[in-house]
């Protein structure tokens, strides 16, 4: 793996966290959680505008988008479900216990997708040691709860 994209990962998982203190502080003062919802995926649209020069930005064909699996279309969805119970949650049970729950879920999801190969993942066996990670993950969150 090179050194560069992970770096890369382990900024955007420290963003993550950073990510739901900030949402949820801005939820508290505003009291108002949708309004919440709403300025940070105002500002997420004005993150991929910015990005757009760099990365790209254009309207594919209709062949293309008549391509997208169903379930593909449903990740903004998912994202926004996320924020909301960003939103709503962390503050309630704190950053650690909060991010804990949500990453040790997704690597036990990924473990999932990964061995299957859904979604469109390459499929990497669940062998063993793959399994005792996400033991881990849980047995982690686990100990951070006990506070």
């Amino acid at each position: 793996m090179p050194i560069l994209l992970a770096l890369a990962a382990i900024a955007a998982g420290i963003l993550n966290t950073v990510q739901t203190g900030a949402n949820a502080s801005l939820n508290k003062a505003l009291d108002q959680p949708i309004l919440a919802a709403l300025i940070v995926a105002f500002t997420n649209a004005v993150i991929y505008l910015l990005a757009a020069p760099f990365l790209g930005l254009g309207w594919p064909g209709g062949a293309r988008i008549a391509a997208v699996p169903w379930w593909a279309w449903l990740g903004g969805a998912m994202g926004g479900t996320y924020v909301l119970a960003m939103i709503l949650l962390a503050d309630r049970l704190g950053a650690a216990i909060f991010t804990g729950l949500t990453v040790t879920a997704a690597i036990v999801a990924s473990l999932v997708l990964d061995h299957f190969g859904w979604l469109g993942f390459v499929q990497h066996t669940a062998g063993p040691w793959r399994m005792l990670g996400g033991l881990l993950m849980i047995g982690g969150v686990a100990l951070i709860s006990l506070t």
